[in-house]
């Protein structure tokens, strides 16, 4: 049959062995030290198991047997693999030739380049105006972070534009194993599209957080540079890109105390409300005092009060109305 993953970089060897844990299925392989079975190869050696697993061809279970991953799954964590690899060769190779600052030397403006250094041209801070100056800093900065990209959004609701652009970006970022960190408003909650997002990001590595309390929109990369609204109000207008190394010292300083603030954004299974939080939110309905409502629920008064103020700061509702009217939509309430 011939080494057909060989296009994805496994060797004759490697696909023989996968292959061969394939047939076994569902049961598993054991490691070198246990034995190969009569399907596998005559000598299995410990580092090519190891690679089956780097490859993402199988898992370890218990006792250091191996199990195939499926074949769709397989294939596909190989192509992923295999363009993430190209990828980090072609922009390496862009990088080693000075592509981006070659390209923006023929653009007709005398704005500088967002990566050049400041002493270049003897400025700290640059005013960039309109949204479309703002994104172009916010690529060529991210183009060449290598270490961290930190990044605030206060209404917590993002458009679906908006992920268009960002959504290449962070994973561009997150593929080069750039460090991404997010503060979200908490109405991102509330939000099903942003909130679908992030989840998705966080699933390729990134960091999100969520803020009860306001926050200042800022993106930090590599605390060498940061972008921050000339205008809070209309941040449409631009940004200030800084380089001041005390400015973006305290910038940083700033973000990480708005960090430290916020939440851990929830896994999907923590959307769901417990049992006695349920019980809570029935409560708001059934029982007109708190009093009444703990006493039915078998708790103290306290306790009941301090669920119903976890369940407003989950649902981000500013009063009991309107956390019953959310947690309605959200099916938390029949």
């Amino acid at each position: 049959m011939g080494n057909l993953l060989a296009f994805l970089d496994v060797s004759e060897e490697e696909e023989r062995l996968y292959r061969a844990l394939l047939r076994r299925a569902p049961s598993s392989l054991p490691s070198s030290s246990q034995g190969s079975g009569p399907d596998a190869p005559a000598s299995v050696h410990e580092a090519t198991l190891d690679r089956l697993v780097e490859l993402g061809l199988a898992t370890r279970i218990a006792h250091g047997a191996l199990r195939p991953v499926p074949p769709p799954r397989a294939v596909d964590a190989l192509i992923d693999r295999r363009l993430r690899r190209l990828r980090e060769e072609l922009e390496s190779g862009a990088t080693q030739r000075s592509v981006i600052e070659s390209l923006f030397l023929e653009r007709w403006t005398d704005a500088p380049s967002p990566r050049a250094e400041a002493d270049d041209h003897g400025q700290m801070i640059t005013q960039l105006h309109g949204i479309e100056s703002v994104r172009e800093a916010i690529d060529e900065l991210t183009f060449f972070a290598r270490t961290e990209d930190l990044t605030t959004e206060p209404t917590g609701r993002l458009t679906k534009e908006s992920i268009a652009v960002s959504h290449p970006i962070n994973m561009r970022l997150l593929r080069r194993g750039v460090r991404v960190r997010m503060i979200m408003g908490a109405a991102m909650m509330q939000d099903d599209t942003t909130l679908t997002y992030m989840r998705e990001l966080v699933s390729h590595g990134a960091e999100v957080r969520i803020s009860r309390h306001p926050i200042e929109r800022v993106i930090i990369v590599d605390r060498s540079a940061a972008l921050t609204p000339i205008d809070p109000a209309q941040t449409s207008l631009g940004a200030l890109l800084v380089r001041e190394p005390g400015l973006v010292a305290t910038l940083v300083t700033l973000y990480e105390r708005m960090w430290d603030a916020a939440e851990a954004l929830p896994g999907e299974d923590a959307d769901m409300p417990s049992e006695i939080e349920r019980e809570v939110l029935a409560m708001l309905r059934e029982a007109d005092k708190d009093e009444t409502a703990a006493r039915r629920l078998g708790v103290s008064v306290r306790t009941y009060r301090k669920h119903l103020a976890a369940i407003m700061r989950r649902l981000g509702a500013t009063n009991r109305v309107e956390a019953a009217l959310l947690a309605l939509e959200k099916g938390w309430l029949t």
